[in-house]
């Protein structure tokens, strides 16, 4: 882009351009991970507070239960069991979150296992439509960018399939650039690919007719900015309540189990 711009003599308006390109995708990768930290710091704490319960809180109810004597609930048995078997296999338990942890990166780290899950991801219920919005807005604020400031359409997409961060968008935008080379519109590969909503392709196909296709790129961006913004709260206002529920189910059932006993003591006293 800097040499579109010296060549042409308008470095000045490419670097202004750069800027405010690279000030929205900063903040597009802020909103996306304000809404991933959430939810997997609360499932981390999750974890090791029902870690905590099972090893060293579970063990000391067990005991006192069995200096008492009687048949215990099956709740109750259920979770002496489970905590039993934390205890003996929590070597194994660690050991194996770490090795996964671990076979993941590594699979991701290879081109087939990085396609694979890149394609699980657009799929997932709730984080697939965001990844798919985040794509969007950014293939099409690069895209806009880069012709507006004289790069070739042909260069344009081959940049832009390289910084995709997504193999399965990476491979629908170099489709897009073997259908151009082809004689074939953008809209066409874009929409056959299934990443890309068919609004976004009848746009796209609108600013291809008229002639102001960067144009038409750069309102999508912005309308593709809002809705991630929007995407984003939506996201944190589901999950909060959700995580709540789910803290308060597994704890408060792990806490209601032990203390079945202690009713049922008081209950026949």
């Amino acid at each position: 882009m800097v040499a579109a711009g010296e060549a042409g003599g308008i470095l000045d308006i490419i670097l202004r351009r750069l800027s405010a390109y690279m000030e929205k995708m900063s903040k597009l990768k802020r909103q996306v991970k304000g809404a991933m930290t959430y939810p997997a710091v609360t499932m981390a704490i999750a974890i090791i507070v029902v870690g905590i319960i099972l090893v060293f809180v579970i063990p000391v109810f067990t005991e006192m239960f069995s200096s008492m004597g009687g048949n215990l609930p099956g709740p109750t048995l259920m979770v002496v069991a489970f905590s039993d078997f934390v205890i003996s296999n929590i070597g194994y338990i660690i050991f194996g979150m770490f090795g996964f942890m671990f076979l993941m990166k590594r699979a991701y780290a290879t081109q087939k296992g990085r396609i694979i899950m890149d394609d699980l991801a657009l799929k997932l219920p709730i984080f697939g439509i965001l990844i798919k919005k985040v794509a969007v807005a950014k293939f099409t604020r690069t895209m806009g960018t880069m012709m507006s400031s004289g790069v070739s359409i042909l260069e344009a997409l081959d940049i832009v399939a390289r910084t995709a961060g997504n193999k399965t968008v990476e491979f629908a935008i170099s489709d897009v650039k073997i259908g151009i080379s082809e004689g074939r519109s953008m809209a066409d590969p874009l929409l056959e690919s299934g990443v890309f909503p068919s609004m976004v392709c009848s746009m796209i196909s609108v600013g291809e007719s008229t002639g102001a296709l960067d144009q038409m790129l750069g309102k999508i961006a912005d309308f593709y900015d809002d809705e991630v913004d929007q995407a984003v709260s939506n996201l944190t206002a589901m999950i909060e309540p959700f995580m709540l529920v789910f803290l308060g189910t597994v704890i408060g059932g792990l806490v209601i189990a032990m203390y079945l006993p202690i009713f049922k003591m008081a209950g026949a006293l």
